[in-house]
């Protein structure tokens, strides 16, 4: 069990929740300090006092006052005004996330909403009650206002969400588990929906999955490093200590350990005397992209336990001030980091896929191809990673950089921060499978170079995926081993190999 205090949620932590459903609940502590907030809140109500969103309309409708007898239509008109997302929904997983980063925001204690309301997302949480939420439609900048909507729909039982592996109505999954609506008091539609957490989630999962992909890649790397019998002089320690980053440095160590015992990389002028740069300059590389990731994560990790909604309640509320925090603008920019950062790694991975195909660039096969001319081989995998990558190219062009004004100009600089999580998570998608493309070439070479003769760590990746994508016999529908491997990449246990891995290092 995980217990959110609003303070101290870790990615490890969501990873636990999100992948292996580990359960969570709120510290007493945090939940006295939601109640405290409450009761700021309805001293207001009760007094008359005109604060924005308890007793006032929204965005430009900010200087327009709710009586007191309205303000529960309000929020209601709000959740529903503002359920306007489109397209197709988030993936189950980040949905998911969304609701338990908005629980752990309003834990902290500065939003004003009833510990029940709280209580109920973590409900929905442990119980996989799952918003179906659109992924387009928010501008990253009043929070992620339309797909906040859609999640807060769920607690009042309307909208739809995804239970027991089917997409019905809020209502009746609510009603499977013994759980009635909640109708939302003062000020709680827009805690629920003011904040970044739509772009947050959807930056965690594709983190996570980011990490995962990078030290995947550096595996099939060290395997393709095998295939062209790569000149490993060029991983020596002393090369990446002597520029300093830490990351080029752990990479270069990794790989020097993935290949410590193999019999099929050389020295430099044994066979040639320089490789390539998409082999010799695999730390830099790759190690620029753990720069990035590494600041992905710090920012991740601040804004997955920040007070992101508006406005936020102070000492007991004395001060209730409108502020900007729900502004996207630290996620857009780690977002479209993360973007480059793992686009790179697709695009290294295609050159080195190139060079295992390329007749004119070593001493294989043509194409790999069991029967050159005859059999095609692997010839169009080069052209589809080529494709992917050129994909990823436009995908990566920066979300955040792009403002459009929006309610008559109130909100007139705005961050497309969820534009660019969703954009980071589908040049993760696309990366993945040209490391698939890379794999089964490399996999292919060093059959030709001798199995036998591999490095322990990397045969025994070679093995599992020999159990997914056979030898190149024959041509076949290639397309479904790209995605077959590309699968299992995503899914496979990497966590128990590193932790093996970091011990020998």
């Amino acid at each position: 069990m995980i217990t959110l205090t609003g303070n101290s949620l870790t990615l490890e932590q969501m990873k636990e929740v999100l992948f292996n459903k580990k359960k969570v609940r709120a510290s007493e502590e945090s939940l006295r300090a939601a109640q405290m907030s409450r009761e700021a809140v309805e001293k207001i109500v009760s007094e008359r006092r005109v604060v924005y969103g308890i007793n006032t309309g929204f965005g430009k409708f900010s200087d327009v006052l709710i009586e007191k007898e309205n303000v529960k239509d309000l929020q209601l008109n709000l959740i529903r005004s503002h359920a306007c997302g489109v397209g197709e929904p988030f993936p189950e997983v980040v949905s998911k996330a969304m609701v338990l980063l908005r629980a752990n925001a309003l834990l902290k204690g500065f939003s004003g909403i009833r510990p029940l309301v709280i209580e109920r997302l973590i409900e929905l949480v442990n119980k996989d009650i799952i918003p179906v939420i659109p992924q387009q439609g928010s501008l990253g900048a009043s929070g992620d206002l339309a797909p906040l909507s859609h999640l807060a729909l769920v607690v009042i039982g309307e909208g739809e969400v995804f239970y027991k592996g089917k997409r019905m109505d809020s209502l009746t999954a609510l009603q499977m588990e013994g759980m009635l609506p909640l109708t939302l008091e003062a000020k709680e539609g827009l805690a629920l929906i003011n904040g970044t957490q739509a772009m947050t989630a959807m930056g965690v999962v594709g983190y996570l999955e980011a990490e995962q992909l990078a030290y995947e890649s550096e595996l099939i790397a060290a395997m393709t490093m095998e295939g062209l019998n790569g000149i490993i002089d060029a991983f020596a320690e002393e090369v990446h200590v002597a520029r300093g980053y830490k990351q080029q440095i752990d990479t270069a160590a990794r790989i020097r350990q993935y290949l410590s015992d193999s019999l099929l990389t050389t020295m430099q002028g044994e066979l040639r005397v320089q490789d390539a740069y998409s082999l010799r300059c695999i730390p830099q590389v790759h190690g620029a992209t753990w720069q990035a990731l590494d600041y992905v994560k710090e920012k991740l990790e601040i804004e997955m336990n920040a007070a992101t909604d508006n406005p936020l309640i102070f000492n007991d509320g004395k001060m209730v001030i409108s502020g900007g925090n729900f502004h996207g603008q630290p996620i857009a920019i780690a977002m479209d980091f993360m973007k480059i950062a793992v686009a790179e790694l697709a695009n290294i991975s295609e050159r080195r896929i190139e060079r295992l195909v390329n007749p004119q660039l070593n001493d294989l096969p043509p194409f790999l191809s069991p029967q050159p001319g005859l059999q095609s081989g692997a010839m169009i995998m080069q052209y589809a990673a080529a494709s992917l990558v050129s994909e990823n190219k436009t995908l990566a062009h920066p979300a955040s950089v792009d403002s459009i004004p929006s309610s008559a100009n109130q909100e007139d600089h705005v961050s497309m921060g969820t534009i660019a999580s969703r954009h980071a998570y589908q040049i993760i998608q696309n990366t993945r499978r040209v490391l698939a493309i890379e794999m089964i070439c490399a996999m292919q070479a060093v059959e030709y170079r001798g199995v036998d003769k591999m490095a322990v760590q990397t045969k025994n990746f070679y093995e599992k995926g020999r159990e997914l994508v056979p030898s190149m016999k024959q041509d076949r529908i290639f397309s479904k081993d790209i995605e077959k491997l590309a699968e299992w990449l995503k899914t496979v246990d990497f966590s128990q190999f590193m932790r093996t891995l970091k011990e020998s290092i």
